[in-house]
């Protein structure tokens, strides 16, 4: 049985929530997280104050894995908001946007997956560490999600682009 979560754990996951509802808000009405609109900006500041309280988190004693994702997310998602104001990539700019934010929202869900599925149910959790096969298997579809995402996405950015052309 895994071992309960702590006062910090508890805080963690109730403000890895709010990140989670933003970007998945941001997903259905933007078709990404979009850092102008309310909902973007309530992902990005949720996503920071995740990975801070999760550097008080570890099962293993010191710095793990998952604060290395955070890390890599709150690096990600600065570059993506900064790579507009890189004018020589001219259009590639909103494919790099579009990606970085939304891996950032990949990378959220990975630790996210492992600890959900490590967990519940209480009496009789689904997996038991990232190495279980549950969870090897859930992250591989999430994983393809964010593949099947992206190109969906770059399909919509070009898309645009070819409409702005038409129109032109």
């Amino acid at each position: 049985m895994p071992a309960p979560l702590s006062l910090l754990g508890e805080l963690h996951t109730a403000i890895s929530v709010v990140p989670i509802a933003a970007g998945l808000y941001s997903f259905a009405k933007h078709g990404g997280i979009q850092p102008q609109m309310r909902s973007g900006q309530i992902y990005l500041g949720g996503l920071a104050l995740s990975v801070v309280t999760s550097f008080g988190l570890s099962s293993t004693g010191g710095f793990n894995p998952g604060h290395a994702l955070g890390i890599v997310a709150i690096l990600v998602a600065s570059g993506a908001i900064l790579v507009e104001r890189i004018s020589f990539l001219g259009r590639l700019r909103a494919y790099l946007k579009a990606f970085g934010l939304s891996f950032t929202y990949f990378l959220l869900w990975v630790p996210g997956i492992n600890e959900t599925l490590s967990r519940l149910p209480p009496s009789h959790p689904i997996g038991n560490g990232p190495d279980s096969p549950p969870v090897q298997t859930a992250l591989l579809a999430w994983v393809i999600l964010f593949a099947a995402g992206s190109l969906l996405q770059a399909w919509t950015i070009h898309r645009g682009h070819a409409l702005s052309r038409a129109r032109a």
